[in-house]
């Protein structure tokens, strides 16, 4: 079964949904002193599950199968944390966190994500989770694999009360395909550092960093 070329699609949504996004970059750019940058909004892209027949059949947290300490999963193990805040820096407890991404085969568990058959029955693709009192979510997942025509990212959304929903991006640093990358290039220096994670050895204790090798720590800044 070919691969279907959803590369075309991609780039005419997301281009538009970056033009629709300007004027909050421009807020963005234009916060008082004292205040936290927000983080800059992009596109949910098309591979992001409206309703629950585009979603796998669980959507928690944890997007890997494993069996004890063997993950069954393709790809690398990560756990990604992080906090999500307002722009006065505190931290916005309940907010609903969601992360999408391609498997270690680029194939999104999304009936337009790429060929079935060769997603990774093992890796769940989308997930999603509730902040605690101080603002901290957390993910058990796989290090981004490129994209056709895309470098290696992960899609998050969150969904506060009282604010408006955040879509962005995070990337990987050092990655040499960052600098090609269409999306990330729109993003100013400020914002690129932002969204842009280092992956360090897995230290935490937590549930969700059982059997994962590498962590990432993110800041989502609600505007």
């Amino acid at each position: 079964m070919s691969r279907p070329n959803n590369l075309a699609t991609l780039r005419r949504r997301q281009a538009l949904a970056a033009l629709a996004a300007t004027p909050l970059a421009g807020i963005a750019h234009a916060q008082p002193t004292g205040e936290r940058r927000p983080s800059a909004p992009q596109s949910l892209g098309p591979f992001y599950p409206r309703s629950s027949a585009e979603r796998p059949r669980e959507t928690d947290a944890d997007l890997l199968v494993v069996q004890g300490e063997r993950v069954l999963s393709r790809g690398l193990p990560i756990y990604l944390t992080g906090r999500v805040l307002n722009r006065r820096g505190q931290p916005v407890a309940n907010a609903e966190v969601e992360i999408w991404q391609c498997d270690a085969n680029a194939v999104y568990h999304h009936p337009a994500g790429g060929a079935e058959g060769e997603r990774d029955p093992n890796f769940q693709g989308y997930g999603r989770t509730t902040t605690d009192r101080e603002g901290v979510f957390h993910f058990r997942t796989i290090r981004p694999v490129p994209y056709p025509g895309r470098t290696p990212h992960i899609h998050a959304r969150v969904q506060a009360a009282g604010a408006a929903a955040l879509a962005t991006q995070l990337y990987l640093a050092d990655e040499p395909s960052n600098a090609r990358d269409f999306l990330y290039r729109q993003l100013s220096e400020a914002d690129r550092v932002a969204l842009t994670v280092n992956l360090r050895p897995t230290e935490s204790a937590h549930a969700m960093a059982r059997a994962t090798r590498q962590t990432a720590v993110v800041e989502l800044v609600l505007a």
